[in-house]
Order: C-alpha cells, then sequence, then structure tokens
C-alpha cells in the first residue's frame, strides 16, 4: 500500500468516525402553566406523562453450544459460511472504517476487543453492536495469557469482562485468549469461571499484524478459507482496510457469507 493510499484510507476511516457519532440518550422534560388571571383554580390536572425513553437493550451474552468443543476454531463445514473475526485494538477512525467498508458488503463480523481499548474509546463497543456484530473479551491489556499466573490471567479476563458488562450489560458473546490462537487448560478453565463456556480460536490467520501489504493478506485469507472458517484480522492495520473489500467481493463470488462468530456456529 503507498503512502498516498495509506493517507487516503485514514482520512476515509475518519470521515466515517466523524459521520458515525452516537446520539445522546435524551429526556422530556414538561411545562407547567398556572390559572389564567381571574379564574377560579379547579382541581389539579394530573401531569402529562409520556413514556421513558428506552435505553440501548443489553448485548447477548455468551452462549453454550451443545456438542461443540470448549475450544472452537471453525463452524460447520457443510454451510457456506465464515466468520471474520478482529482483534479490536488500534486506531479507531480505521475501526470505523472497516465496520462501515463490512456493512456495504452486508457482511457482519466478530470483534474480540481489548479492555484498555475499550477505555480509551467506550462508544466503540455500542457502535459495534450496534452494526449487528458480535463483541467479545480478548483480555484486559493484550498479554501473554498463557504464561500468566492463575490470579493474573484471571484478572486479565475478569477486567475485560467488566468493562464489556460496564459499557453494554453483557461480557460479550465470546473470549479468545490473548498472544495465542489457543488457551492453555488453565486460561480455558478461568475464562468458563467468567462466563464464557467457549475459547474462539480459528483456522485461517492473515497474518495482517506483520504489515505484509494488502495483496498478501488478502491471499493469506483466500487461499484458505472455506466453509466453516474462522478468520483472525486486526483493526489498527491500514494493510487490513485495504485488503477487506477485495476479501468480501471474492468470498461473495465464492458463495461465501461473512457472518458473526455466533450465526456461524448457531
Amino acid at each position: 500500500m503507498t503512502p498516498t493510499d495509506r493517507r487516503a484510507a485514514l482520512r476515509a476511516g475518519a470521515g466515517l468516525v466523524a459521520g458515525g457519532a452516537f446520539a445522546g440518550a435524551c429526556s422530556a422534560s414538561g411545562s407547567a402553566s398556572g390559572p389564567s388571571s381571574g379564574a377560579s383554580p379547579g382541581p389539579p390536572s394530573p401531569p402529562a406523562t409520556s413514556p421513558a425513553p428506552a435505553g440501548p437493550r443489553p448485548a447477548p451474552a455468551p452462549r453454550a453450544f451443545p456438542g461443540q468443543p470448549a475450544q472452537i476454531s471453525h463452524g460447520p463445514r457443510d454451510r457456506p459460511r465464515v466468520a471474520l473475526t478482529f482483534h479490536g485494538q488500534g486506531e479507531p477512525a480505521l475501526a470505523e472504517a472497516l465496520l462501515g467498508e463490512a456493512e456495504q458488503h452486508g457482511a457482519r463480523v466478530t470483534v474480540l476487543a481489548v479492555g484498555t481499548w475499550l477505555d480509551a474509546h467506550p462508544a466503540l463497543a455500542r457502535r459495534i453492536l450496534d452494526g449487528g456484530h458480535d463483541l467479545g473479551n480478548h483480555t484486559h491489556r493484550h498479554l501473554d495469557i498463557n504464561a500468566m499466573s492463575e490470579t493474573e490471567a484471571r484478572g486479565e479476563i475478569e477486567e475485560c469482562a467488566r468493562r464489556l458488562r460496564r459499557l453494554t450489560g453483557s461480557v460479550g458473546t465470546w473470549f479468545r485468549p490473548s498472544r495465542a490462537s489457543r488457551a492453555s487448560p488453565l486460561v480455558q478453565r478461568l475464562a468458563r469461571a467468567a462466563g464464557y463456556p467457549h475459547v474462539l480460536s480459528y483456522d485461517v490467520d492473515s497474518l495482517d499484524f506483520t504489515s505484509p501489504g494488502a495483496a498478501a493478506v488478502t491471499a493469506n485469507v483466500l487461499r484458505e478459507v472455506r466453509d466453516g472458517s474462522v478468520v483472525s484480522l486486526h483493526f489498527g492495520y491500514a494493510d487490513t482496510l485495504a485488503a477487506l473489500p477485495a476479501v468480501l467481493d471474492e468470498l461473495a463470488r465464492r458463495g461465501l457469507r461473512a457472518v458473526t462468530t455466533t450465526e456461524l456456529i448457531g
């Protein structure tokens, strides 16, 4: 990707951020008027009431999928669907642009958010859900969770879960370990205790975090993807944004729908 293209991608992402501002909740306030001059006051009228504005519904909770392993790396191989899963961290303009590109193609994705990223950009949690995407837990600080003590690993999972619950009403639909494609037995046990029946792995690695260029990201995905695949991708990389249209176009040409992981497995 040339520097000009990279700047264009970032400008496009920033434009989406500016255009996708969230509307705040509003509350209606009524006004009361006193009796007119010279008129006998009548019985007080009951105050006019109107329904309180509905807040956002809580996000879906994690689900157990009977017959699925504790660590899920792909979905059914007999249905033409795939799940594009994104590590949720990095420049918010790129995240907005990636979500917008997916939505323009009719695709829905899964975002595994890092807790410190949610602290810095809390509005993105609701943005992801409002777009029809899955939102899950990718630990609080994105460190090597399999190398941690039990106390440290528990804290990484639960700190991110607390942020998700505060922002969305749910701990998120999935947990994925940080710095690893699969969770150790200890981390798997801790994730289950935190409310996640399954650990989400993947069977296709885009290697986009190595910044190999958009063409390489596209080739890495399309070479391995097939029915039921779960693809690992990342927010925060311009190569990923540049590759996504070609990936989605080719998936559609092959008859593969990009859906949330919940839809893929369920």
